[in-house]
C-alpha cells in the first residue's frame, strides 16, 4: 500500500486529452438521449487485443455504435469520430 494518504497522483499535462472529458461526454450523451458506457476487458488485455469498449445506442442514433482500442484515448477519440459521422456533435 502506498502512502499516498488519498490523495491523487499529479499528472503530465502533456498526457491529458479525451480520456480525461471521457465522463463529462458520457453525461452529455445521456442529455440527448443516448446510453454509452465505457468499459475494459482484462481477459482481452491479457490477450494483447484493444481491451477497451466504447458502446452507444438510442436518442437521436439510428444505429448503434461500438468502438474498441487499446486505450481509454484512443478508444474515445474513434467515440467521437463515430458519434460526430452519426450527426452527433458532441462539444469536447
Amino acid at each position: 500500500m502506498t502512502r499516498a494518504r488519498g490523495r491523487w497522483p499529479k499528472l503530465d499535462p502533456a498526457d491529458s486529452g479525451v480520456e480525461d472529458a471521457t465522463l463529462l461526454i458520457l453525461q452529455w450523451l445521456a442529455a440527448q438521449g443516448v446510453g454509452a458506457v465505457i468499459r475494459v476487458d482484462a481477459e482481452r488485455l491479457r490477450e494483447g487485443q484493444p481491451a477497451w469498449t466504447f458502446a452507444a445506442s438510442g436518442g437521436p442514433l439510428t444505429n448503434g455504435l461500438r468502438t474498441d482500442g487499446v486505450s481509454v484515448a484512443e478508444c474515445m477519440g474513434r467515440a467521437l469520430l463515430r458519434l460526430r459521422e452519426a450527426g452527433l456533435a458532441v462539444p469536447f
